[in-house]
């Protein structure tokens, strides 16, 4: 039932967006008008409030013409599932490669949008913890989150690449042996340590945003989420206070222009030229401006007082990739599967 109701869902925004697959360029008495239609995750939302009409400015001004935008936010998975199942975005702009994997396999990407700029990544973030005002918890490493009586928000795996990121993000710094009382290179030994801290789970939001406003409601001791959230919502006056822990990983978000999409819709030159703009120096100042880490490496120069170096920092290749972790750990039989399964007994 959950996988219908989520098709019924996916079906009823595709009807909601139809009008942009079927006219995605018009011509008024006075210029052409370009519709693109951007499906992406929550957490960059206020980043592409700025950038777009940045955009729209740039593109009037070299072609003439102008574009409109309808745009789709929700959990990375989510999204994706949606793409596949008929939401007729021209860009998937993602939280995690395997997102984007999908939406190749289902043959709606057919180039290698890993060969662009930047391997097709247009900014990076890191796993870190949002904490109460002057951290009343004393919340400082990995190992304070398997403490009794320590609430936990993170989103559920099974909708957000979030959560996916925080789930090997803990992982790596175990197996790395960067958690206090957590031997290194010992499965057993950490996938107990992910049970101990799953059992703080409060609540299992569907995204990234969900989780941080639910923790901005009162919710929750302590939320595991992007570096980006904390420092968008400390920007908006928020009081909660961001740990970084000793260990953790290097979040890279994917985008991508979908092939069957843009074939339909006629609009590719304005969507290169969009997801060009992307990776130019002026939109990673904005992307860097809204808390996410620049994938150029002269903004993220230029930035790295705001971002500091983490002790020890990984990537997702310490598990061999997406390809490798997607099944290993979020499959059905996956690690977080079997371990979820032994909390909820």
């Amino acid at each position: 039932m959950k996988r219908l109701h989520f098709s019924l869902l996916s079906l009823l925004l595709v009807g909601l967006l139809a009008a942009c697959g079927e006219a995605s360029q018009t011509t008024t008495s006075n210029a052409t008008v370009t519709t693109i239609t951007l499906g992406a995750y929550t957490t960059p939302r206020e980043a592409y409030a700025k950038l777009i009409p940045l955009f729209q400015a740039k593109w009037k001004t070299d072609t003439g013409g102008e574009v409109k935008f309808e745009e789709s936010y929700q959990g990375s998975g989510a999204q994706s599932r949606a793409i596949v199942e008929g939401f007729e975005a021209d860009i998937a702009a993602l939280s995690l490669e395997a997102d984007i994997n999908r939406i190749t396999n289902a043959g709606l990407i057919t180039h290698d949008w890993k060969a662009g700029t930047h391997s097709g990544m247009v900014s990076t973030s890191i796993v870190v913890f949002a904490v109460r005002e002057g951290n009343p918890k004393g919340i400082q490493d990995w190992a304070d989150l398997a403490k009794p009586g320590v609430q936990i928000l993170t989103p559920d795996p099974r909708t957000s690449g979030g959560a996916q990121w925080n789930i090997l993000a803990l992982y790596g710094a175990a197996k790395r042996g960067q958690i206090t009382g957590v031997p290194a290179n010992d499965d057993a030994a950490a996938q107990a340590f992910l049970a101990s801290v799953l059992k703080n789970v409060v609540v299992f939001d569907k995204g990234a945003r969900e989780s941080i406003t639910n923790f901005e409601k009162g919710v929750g001791d302590v939320a595991i989420t992007y570096e980006n959230e904390i420092l968008v919502g400390q920007k908006g006056g928020q009081t909660y206070q961001m740990v970084i822990p000793t260990s953790t990983i290097l979040i890279e978000n994917p985008i991508a222009l979908i092939d069957k999409s843009v074939e339909k819709h006629g609009n590719r030159q304005a969507v290169e030229a969009f997801i060009a703009f992307l990776h130019s120096r002026e939109a990673q100042e904005v992307f860097a401006e809204f808390g996410l880490r620049s994938v150029d490496a002269d903004v993220a120069k230029a930035t790295a007082e705001r971002y500091p170096a983490i002790n020890d920092l990984f990537t997702i290749n310490e598990f061999g990739g997406w390809s490798k972790a997607t099944p290993e750990y979020f499959g059905d039989d996956g690690v977080y599967a079997k371990v979820l399964a032994q909390v909820q007994q």
